[in-house]
């Protein structure tokens, strides 16, 4: 598409509200788009367009945030870093509960106004924590295997996995 006002291309699509359910759309290249938001006397000093959108973006709340010794903390069962934890929201293993204390405990708190469980327990719960966080280690350790082609290694790693599994009755 071409800018309304010259040849060049239209990298600016901007759409004026002229009253209740009436609008406006204007086509612009970089320098119209400049001449039309800014006033008149301000359109030779007027950054670019994408100067602006840059400073919104470093301006925006957390979106360049410096990365805190806690963020490279890594779980020593099931790998995951706090800065994974913080993108995703999820933890790998019951364990990541001590290993991020800190860093969780107000989180928590300010999610649920409390620190401790009061409640039931879900019944598929594991009744043994350390074969729960034995697993986690076995299905880690195949993935790598598995990644590094030690199909032998991976097989001895499945059957552990399995024998523990048959185990807790699953």
């Amino acid at each position: 598409m071409k800018c309304q006002k010259c040849a060049k291309p239209a990298t600016f699509h901007i759409t004026d509200i002229v009253e209740k359910g009436k609008h406006r759309e204007f086509h612009f290249c970089d320098e119209h788009a400049r001449q039309h938001l800014a006033p008149p006397e301000e359109a030779l000093e007027a950054p670019t367009m994408s100067e602006i959108a840059k400073k919104l973006i470093v301006s925006a709340p957390g979106s360049l945030r410096e990365p805190s010794p806690a963020d490279k903390q890594a779980c020593p069962v099931c790998q995951i870093t706090f800065l994974e934890f913080r993108n995703s929201g999820r933890l790998g293993c019951p364990y990541d509960y001590e290993v991020f204390r800190d860093e969780l405990m107000p989180l928590l708190e300010n999610i649920h106004g409390e620190t401790r469980h009061s409640g039931k327990v879900p019944r598929r719960a594991p009744r043994n924590t350390q074969q729960q966080t034995t697993l986690i280690q076995l299905r880690n350790e195949l993935k790598r295997a598995v990644a590094a082609e030690d199909y032998e290694a991976a097989a001895r790693l499945r059957d552990s996995i399995k024998l523990i599994e048959h185990e807790q009755g699953r």
